[in-house]
């Protein structure tokens, strides 16, 4: 459905342009009412947008969609490029996709871009010189959604690492730096233990970072790297980081600064942009007058930035300062003794300042006629030569003895011409020289080795996996054993 252009009242600044197509999502629970206030902050301060809405979210799953979105709305997405969206409501239960991650990965939204600013001392924190970016890769990771049920006991979850995409969100991360005059970017990993994936994450961070010898470059483990942001957060400025952990991170982020009500973010590809608040659809809030559109609004602003409409977007945001400075806030960032305002209210007292300055805050700016941030292209690399060793066979079996399963498999796998070499049971090692303390569940990895590095064929894999299904043994998953280059790219089972 399309709606009227957003036309200029009686206190835009008299900028000129065509209207820019937005597609517009309302959401569900206080979607509708934030998005309400933020557009019509945007009407009054003069955005030259073509909006064309789309629904999405729990009447779309109604519909028996289970991605929340139908192929109508597809349509306007990629024609638009640019979207606008409020938080949906995701059903409770199994067979629904989440409707985010489906948007981003379609789309190739490999960057989400979550600025986490405190408002001192008009909104409550305890870290008043906080500033930090948190540049999050959007499409990999445990995000990818790949998991399985393998046995009565065991579910899997795939963690997907790629080189290309390590290169991209670390090169745009420090491209972001540079651009809006930042001075350091830190890598956050847990590669100490994920020494493939999380390491391949730090490693290319490293390799990018030398591009940039203006910006300084800094790694931390993310589990006492959340500490430090939580504790010390003025000691980061752009914080990058793989999925998951960036989804984490920005919440905590955006709370400590004082709230996640105040948190828009971007989510950016080379084929179109999402910009959404990061805070969910509130359903106990909805229709209550009660919800801070602030996240939305702010996201606008970023919104306006990215389609060309700087002026409109700095008119919008020193506004929302200046009403901050006014003392007007929703009730989630009030301090004591503050009467807190409705979702409509704050809206008009933004609208009320547009034009005006805050006096306490710093004021931004964003100059006309910038470009906008180039989406970085991973560097073409040769093949490495590939070689296998074996392969890892996991399997559903209910003996819980080590010992006892080694001889089933070195029995039905005599002449294959691979050996096994190790059982491990949850990634530790139970075979040979295991210990009796070990836990064991009824899912185990046995890798089977040639006795020669890169010396194993796909035909002695196929025929093991015979000769095991003939002994009645359950196989669920292989993964192989490879070398690039001559370099293992398996990890060795915990206690080897």
């Amino acid at each position: 459905m399309t709606t009227p252009e957003l036309s200029k009242t009686n206190g835009s600044t008299g900028t000129t342009g065509a209207p820019v197509p937005v597609t517009v999502a309302r959401g569900d629970g206080i979607g509708p009412e934030i998005m309400d206030a933020t557009l019509r902050v945007l009407t009054a301060a003069g955005a030259r947008l073509a909006v064309e809405e789309i629904q999405i979210g729990e009447a779309v799953y109604a519909r028996g969609h289970s991605a929340g979105i139908e192929p109508g709305a597809w349509e306007s997405l990629r024609r638009t490029r640019v979207f606008l969206k409020a938080p949906i409501t995701t059903p409770q239960g199994g067979g629904f996709k989440s409707l985010n991650v489906t948007i981003r990965k379609s789309l190739g939204l490999f960057a989400n871009v979550r600025p986490c600013v405190a408002y001192p001392p008009f909104v409550p924190t305890r870290h008043p010189k906080m500033d930090v970016v948190i540049v999050r890769e959007n499409e990999e990771d445990l995000y990818a959604g790949i998991e399985h049920r393998q046995t009565d006991e065991v579910t899997q979850c795939l963690k997907l690492i790629s080189r290309p995409g390590c290169e991209r969100i670390a090169r745009y991360a420090f491209e972001y730096a540079r651009r809006h005059g930042r001075s350091k970017v830190t890598c956050m990993t847990k590669d100490n233990i994920m020494k493939l994936t999380d390491g391949l994450f730090h490693r290319v961070f490293d390799e990018v970072a030398a591009d940039y010898p203006d910006l300084v470059a800094e790694h931390w483990i993310v589990d006492i790297g959340t500490a430090k942001l939580a504790d010390t957060p003025e000691a980061f400025d752009v914080i990058v980081t793989p999925n998951l952990y960036g989804d984490v991170l920005s919440d905590v982020a955006a709370q400590i600064a004082g709230s996640v009500g105040l948190a828009g973010s971007a989510n950016v590809g080379e084929h179109a942009a999402m910009f959404e608040a990061i805070h969910g659809s509130a359903p106990t809030l909805a229709g209550q007058d009660a919800a801070n559109p602030s996240g939305l609004l702010l996201a606008a602003v970023m919104m306006l930035v990215h389609i060309g409409q700087p002026e409109v977007a700095e008119r919008v945001h020193n506004a929302w300062l200046a009403t901050l400075e006014a003392g007007v806030a929703t009730a989630d960032v009030t301090g004591p003794g503050v009467g807190p305002v409705g979702t409509r209210a704050f809206a008009d007292a933004v609208i009320d300042r547009l034009g005006q300055q805050p006096t306490t805050l710093p004021a931004v700016t964003y100059p006309a006629g910038q470009p906008q941030l180039a989406v970085p292209t991973a560097t073409a690399r040769p093949a490495p030569a590939k070689t296998m060793d074996g392969v890892d066979v996991f399997l559903h079996h209910d003996d819980r003895d080590p010992d006892a399963l080694a001889a089933l498999l070195r029995e039905a796998g005599d002449g294959v011409g691979l050996d096994l070499t190790m059982i491990t049971n949850r990634g530790v090692k139970v075979w040979p020289d295991g210990l009796p303390e070990t836990f064991c569940t009824d899912h185990w990895r046995a890798r089977f080795q040639s006795s020669r590095p890169g010396a194993a064929s796909r035909a002695e894999v196929v025929d093991l996996l015979r000769r095991l299904d003939r002994a009645g043994l359950d196989f669920v998953k292989t993964e192989g054993l490879y070398r690039f280059d001559g370099e293992p790219g398996y990890s060795l089972g915990q206690g080897q």
